[in-house]
């Protein structure tokens, strides 16, 4: 096989492909990167068992400067190579391979590094029977960036380290839970485009990598089969792994009612929990206390190694009964962070029940983050 090609077309398509590929892998070729030269494109494949990333560079795109001289395919050990090429002297490279040699040359310089035959690649997964929707890319990184906070990183309960997808008519749900904190967001698909009904839970380090390569991009056309979900856009298709088993009924966890509630611009609050977790980051707990009596707001934290912080806040709205609740303040402002509003609502019910925040104006729960409160007594 023999081609030649711009050298940052063909480096941003490797950076992408790359994604997928880990140094820490019980299968030693999948170290490697694959590459593919057909007789008009070249598809460049990454793998680490769980998520697979695949991009085919056209010859029919001019930004790409392909040009293939002969057809093949070949395995090259990624992270040499991808440096190889970004270390090149010239716009263009060539890259010939001669049984599992590869010779690589740009400018005045030359590589030759081995490599595996294609053929001893893993296939990618086929799937036989699936669901598939339309969503735009901008629905889906919202969708992403909203939920992936609360999703889990101890592997003591796998499936909580992924984020449950349920979709129903033209709606998509996405939830996540570390059992401390929930994040739902709920999308309107265009009726038209689905009509299928799916539940599948997705690791969320995956849905990490999918979020990075969406950016720029226009619609994604989605496909949920039994142990596979794959995401197709651009030229770029993503093949991630299913979680097996069930995922917890989060919608009992959501309060109904509430007892007490404050209206607040996010930039506020956010910026109180910073100060205010100064001091709790030094205690052994972390927590910070919002207490509300007679309509005033107060959060404070406590350090008996530092000291004590306590601040008033400007709330733009209080209503209902006076409650003094503590809670782990990192988790309050990572859910003031993805909401993204200015002014959100915090509803609660007890000083022991778990709380909601959501975007002012929200009544249907489609923005939602619950964080549970941290018993101090």
């Amino acid at each position: 096989m023999k081609f030649t090609i711009n050298r940052q077309a063909f480096i941003k398509a490797l950076n992408d492909v790359s994604r997928a590929i880990s140094s820490k892998t019980t299968i030693p070729i999948l170290t490697n990167l694959k590459l593919d030269l057909q007789e008009n494109q070249l598809v460049l494949t990454g793998s680490n068992a769980d998520i697979s990333i695949q991009i085919t560079l056209t010859a029919e795109d001019t930004a790409n400067e392909l040009n293939i001289e002969s057809t093949g395919g070949i395995t090259l050990p990624a992270t040499f190579f991808i440096n190889i090429v970004k270390h090149l002297p010239a716009t263009s490279m060539t890259l010939s391979v001669e049984g599992l040699q590869a010779l690589i040359t740009s400018g005045s310089a030359s590589f030759k590094i081995n490599g595996q035959p294609s053929s001893a690649y893993p296939k990618l997964p086929e799937l036989s029977e699936s669901k598939s929707l339309k969503i735009s890319a901008a629905q889906l990184i919202e969708l992403i960036a909203q939920t992936k906070i609360s999703a889990s990183t101890q592997e003591s309960r796998p499936i909580l380290t992924g984020i449950h997808l349920s979709l129903n008519g033209n709606q998509i749900k996405a939830v996540t839970t570390d059992s401390h904190r929930l994040s739902q967001r709920i999308i309107t698909l265009v009726a038209e485009e689905n009509e299928e009904a799916a539940s599948v839970i997705i690791p969320a380090k995956a849905f990490n990598e999918l979020q990075s390569l969406l950016e720029g991009q226009n619609r994604v056309e989605v496909k949920l089969s039994a142990n596979q979900a794959v995401f197709t856009f651009g030229n770029t298709t993503f093949y991630s792994r299913l979680l097996e088993g069930n995922y917890p009924e989060t919608d009992r966890l959501i309060p109904s009612e509430a007892n007490t509630e404050i209206e607040i611009d996010a930039g506020v609050l956010s910026g109180a929990i910073d100060r205010a977790s100064l001091l709790s980051h030094e205690s052994r707990n972390n927590v910070v206390l919002l207490t509300i009596k007679d309509q005033q707001a107060e959060l404070s934290g406590n350090s008996q190694e530092v000291g004590q912080v306590k601040e008033a806040l400007s709330a733009d709205k209080i209503v209902g009964d006076d409650l003094e609740i503590s809670f782990n303040p990192d988790y309050v402002r990572d859910a003031l962070r993805v909401l993204q509003g200015k002014t959100v609502e915090l509803k609660f019910t007890t000083n022991l029940r778990p709380f909601i925040i959501i975007p002012e104006g929200e009544t249907d729960n489609k923005q939602l983050q619950l964080v549970t409160p941290v018993r101090t007594f």
